[in-house]
């Protein structure tokens, strides 16, 4: 019996009936008439001469194309372009960053609400524009695949745009000469794809896959080859019978499927970013984002994933190694298997039918053509890079309510700290006092006002790789911060500490001199001291309430606060003002609006 084109009560068809020129307008754009019957697919991409990672998504979209016409439906092409991180690092452009996440989730939402689509592909791949789709899916909540847009190959000698900002500081210092710089810089990029390190473009990628949204086996493919199209012809076939199924992202996207990102996020070093991103998708569908067991998985997960920054590998080397579902392999025991996923079976059942399929025994092929083996990228459980997770989240009175450090990236003598503080106020003023030799070992570098109520919570990435590329200050200097970092950020580095300074939080009252104080093992981050004296807390907290009173102007507004607020008009004034903090995903508190 032939498959009904579209169900019951579908929302193209009952929209059609409310508008009659709905027809007419398809019809304009060069649908045929019997095509209107069909159910509608909107195809939205980040297509644009944006980045790398999203200039080849309008050609791959014609494969979608290709998969929805051949499944017995009618596409429609809509896109809204992202930026690009690293373009805009070390500018105020980097300001728009997180904020270009929630413009691109409405323009998804306006598309879908607007355009009467029964279901969705979205194509992206990069730091912003793969979470803003993601979040898309769910706030819609209409049958839906996610294609990650893939991967670049890496420059030469296996250098990744992210030592971009080390050998800008080695240049600074006279550690390389202006050729080398040049060279190395000009050939990061080789390729249409997401970068080739295990940034948040490729974390958002692998756990795209890992939350049931992406197909199998589609994530991290790199971005030259054939599998890339078949993944997206194979995304349009799919979301038809999604929409027959009424299989929707909410069924998929559980409580499970969430515990299992954090999960492989803890195994694999994934961006900090992510815990933004993956709050922001919780917080979409009411579920619970608990610090308390992140850590908690963070301390019972080992880290296997060797790859750069925290590693040796390429991120292309994954998908060769036998993708993301080798990652799962590894990670049986860990994970909920039961969790369903968007072919309509659960996680555990797609694994049985790749390992059937001899994908796992095929794939590795590929490492031939590089070096290395399975188990030199994906680590087995018998002998993981370290015996825990790699992300740990601290509190303390310096961070009431949380703060993130990646420790994959960290040496094992800076898994205690005790610093003197230098305070800055933004982060191009921290990096120069670097260069300048103004920051000492035994210092804890402190930028505030970089938070989203602030900023737009820009990345720190420069000033991280300045610290963590100078032997002297990279094992004796910790960064702490109410701002995020790149998935690039390797060293002692804390951020999105909160409450943060542009709302009240404690990061406000600190000077020059204090004390501070993290353990990684208890899962602290304090003012332990004021003006280099260690105090009992309750004097510390005394010390820093006086701070507080004498901030206050006459009005009572809070000084600290007021003389850093950056933005009052326009995207950025808008974000500030309505921005949620980190732990809750960044968004905007919609009950303020």
């Amino acid at each position: 019996m032939t498959q009904p084109a579209t169900p019951p009560n579908s929302i193209s068809q009952t929209r059609r009936a409310q508008s009659p020129e709905a027809d007419s307008l398809r019809m304009g754009c060069g649908w045929g008439r019997k095509e209107t019957d069909l159910a509608w697919i909107m195809i939205e991409t980040t297509s644009g001469d944006s980045h790398p990672g999203s200039i080849h998504l309008g050609d791959l979209a014609q494969f979608v194309d290709k998969g929805v016409v051949g499944g017995g439906g009618s596409p429609a092409h809509y896109t809204c372009t992202d930026i690009c991180d690293g373009i805009a690092q070390g500018t105020a452009g980097q300001h728009y960053s997180l904020p270009s996440r929630e413009v691109m989730v409405m323009a998804c939402e306006m598309h879908a609400q607007a355009g009467h689509f029964d279901g969705a592909v979205f194509l992206s791949g990069c730091d912003k524009s793969l979470p803003a789709h993601l979040i898309a899916a769910l706030r819609l909540d209409i049958p839906a695949v996610i294609v990650p847009g893939g991967v670049m190959e890496a420059g030469p000698e296996g250098f990744t745009l992210e030592g971009v900002g080390t050998i800008y500081a080695q240049k600074r210092r006279g550690e390389i000469d202006e050729s080398t710089y040049e060279f190395l810089r000009s050939g990061a990029c080789p390729s249409a794809g997401s970068c080739a390190f295990f940034g948040t473009a490729a974390t958002m990628q692998l756990l795209s896959e890992v939350v049931g949204l992406a197909m199998p086996a589609t994530a991290l493919i790199p971005a030259h080859l054939n599998a890339l199209k078949d993944a997206a012809r194979q995304a349009g076939r799919r979301v038809l019978e999604l929409v027959r199924e009424d299989l929707r992202p909410s069924r998929i996207f559980t409580q499970k499927a969430l515990e299992n990102a954090l999960i492989v996020h803890a195994a694999t070093g994934g961006s900090t970013n992510a815990l933004i991103h993956l709050a922001a998708m919780a917080r979409e569908v009411g579920l619970d984002f608990s610090y308390e067991r992140i850590n908690a998985i963070n301390r019972q997960v080992p880290f296997i994933l060797n790859l750069k920054p925290s590693g040796k590998f390429t991120s292309d080397k994954i998908w060769y190694a036998g993708g993301v579902y080798r990652i799962l392999k590894e990670l049986k025991a860990f994970l909920h298997l039961d969790a369903l996923t968007v072919t309509g079976l659960t996680l555990g059942e797609n694994l049985e039918i790749l390992e059937k399929t001899g994908h796992f025994q095929n794939m590795p092929r590929f490492l031939t053509n590089y070096g290395g083996t399975v188990e030199d990228i994906i680590r087995p459980l018998s002998n993981p890079l370290r015996p825990d997770g790699a992300i740990r989240i601290l509190t303390g009175n310096l961070a009431p309510d949380g703060a993130v450090i990646k420790v994959s990236a960290l040496s094992e003598q800076m898994r205690q700290f005790t610093g003197k503080t230098k305070v800055f106020n933004n982060q191009d003023d921290a990096r120069e006092a670097v260069f300048q030799g103004k920051i000492h070992p035994g210092d804890a570098v402190i930028i505030r006002y970089e938070g989203p109520a602030a900023t737009g919570m820009p990345e720190q990435f420069y000033i991280t790789e300045a610290i963590a590329s100078n032997p002297l200050l990279a094992t004796s200097t910790v960064l702490i911060t109410d701002g995020r970092f790149s998935g690039a950020t390797r060293g002692p580095a804390i951020g999105h500490v909160s409450p943060e300074a542009a709302r009240g939080g404690p990061i406000s009252t600190l000077e020059d001199g204090d004390l501070v104080h993290f353990d990684l093992n208890a899962g602290t981050l304090n003012i332990i001291g004021i003006d280099g004296q260690t105090l009992p807390p309750v004097d510390v907290e005394r010390r820093l309430a006086q701070r507080r009173e004498t901030a206050l102007a006459q009005d009572g507004t809070p000084v600290r606060d007021a003389r850093f607020a950056r933005y009052h008009k326009g995207l950025l004034g808008l974000y500030c003002r309505f921005a949620l903090s980190a732990s809750e995903g960044g968004g905007l508190s919609t009950s303020s609006l």
